[in-house]
């Protein structure tokens, strides 16, 4: 049996779009979603750039037509999944609960969960307010699957920045392991008070646009979304004649265990997340089209991944860029939408430009792209996802 793991459905939501076609066009025309604070609460509303969906709560509750007396019951966090992981389903060319005796599982990944409903509930005047309460991570998964009728399987993973690759290797797995014929994968994490002072005490916030793999970056935009993508076996997607994107060729994780918020100076995790999914794939270096790399603007992040592609590719680095820099990172979210933009690099033929790259990292000396290229075949993309506390994972998607 052919045991490749096919791409059968796309879905996405960031602050440049509310779906697939949305963020193509800004990748197209580099507009960036990053801008000044609108509906998040907090004290630093003037302080820092985001990448900040354009739709309130309220907004995102008609836009996935959520009756009024089911509101309650959802999180933004929910809420953009649902968006996402809803948009993929139908993609794929499937109805909520419709999957005809085909196993389907759904793993959603993400940093912080529904925390932004948890501090809403902290800063409640209800009499139960004083009251320890709980908000398992997994809610907004548990909800987003009974809300597709997905019963089969469905988890949860949290690894920081890495997230949503490892929720795509373990969907890729287990439908290697016979377990699942598809599965619904990816990640997502909402803007909340929590992670913008979090990442504020590490001073490493940017206050203006983010400008990673500059010689003059001076820190990262926080942002909010969800990507998710259908895995599908082989026999399963011919046995329905679905649409195929493109497959997962190749997908590796490497911890280095450096230091719990800094990346290794030497890149060894990264080096050893992108060799192993390359030996994984079957793929050269060389026939490597393009990377999206994680980028975040970070003055030891940026150097560190630099110095493993260096590693990695030698002299010949191909195109390169940080769509980081539309979105913002989105942390447990950003493997899956960076995802569903590498999917559409191959199915569109396309090489994102890096936003806001003026010079290159003086110790590096390489470039990242400047402008949109639309006139080459890509055949084959690397994506790098970095997480704090050292976890690193790469996934090769190929046509």
């Amino acid at each position: 049996m052919d045991n490749k793991i096919l791409v059968t459905g796309i879905g996405v939501i960031s602050a440049i779009g509310n779906s697939v076609p949305e963020n193509l066009s800004s990748l197209r025309s580099a507009q960036s979603g990053i801008g000044p604070i609108r509906y998040l609460e907090t004290v630093h509303k003037n302080d820092f750039m985001v990448g900040e969906l354009q739709l309130s709560n309220d907004d995102l509750c008609e836009f996935m037509e959520i009756a009024a007396k089911d509101k309650i019951k959802h999180s933004r966090t929910s809420l953009m999944t649902l968006a996402a992981a809803r948009e993929a389903l139908m993609d794929c060319g499937l109805a909520k609960g419709e999957f005809e005796g085909r196993r389907v599982g759904f793993i959603s990944a993400t940093t912080v969960g529904g925390m932004d409903k948890s501090e809403n509930h902290y800063h409640s005047r209800d009499l139960a307010s004083g009251f320890v309460r709980t908000h398992s991570t997994g809610d907004s998964g548990e909800r987003v699957a009974e809300c597709l009728g997905i019963d089969s399987y469905h988890t949860t993973l949290s690894t920081a920045c890495s997230s949503a690759a490892n929720a795509i290797m373990h969907g890729a797995r287990l439908i290697n392991h016979g377990k699942l014929d598809m599965v619904l994968v990816g990640g997502v994490d909402p803007l909340s008070r929590f992670t913008l002072n979090g990442f504020n005490s590490l001073m490493i916030l940017d206050r203006e646009w983010c400008s990673p793999f500059d010689e003059n970056r001076r820190g990262l935009n926080l942002g909010e979304g969800a990507g998710f993508v259908m895995l599908e076996s082989a026999a399963s997607a011919e046995k329905r004649g679905a649409q195929v994107y493109c497959r997962l060729a190749g997908y590796a994780n490497a911890n280095d265990a450096y230091h719990q918020t800094a990346s290794s100076p030497d890149g060894d995790g990264a080096f050893r997340s992108m060799e192993k999914a390359l030996i994984m794939s079957g793929l050269k270096p060389s026939e490597i089209d393009y990377i999206n790399v994680h980028g975040t603007g970070t003055s030891n992040n940026d150097l560190s991944e630099g110095v493993a592609l260096k590693r990695v590719f030698g002299n010949h680095l191909p195109p390169f860029s940080s769509t980081k820099s539309f979105t913002g990172h989105t942390l447990g979210a950003s493997a899956g939408i960076e995802a569903v933009f590498s999917i559409l690099a191959i199915k569109q033929g396309l090489i994102y430009p890096n936003l806001n790259f003026r010079k290159a990292i003086q110790e590096l000396g390489i470039s990242p792209a400047e402008k949109l290229i639309s006139d080459r075949t890509v055949n084959n993309v690397l994506s790098n996802s970095f997480g704090f506390g050292g976890n690193n994972s790469t996934l090769i998607f190929s046509k």
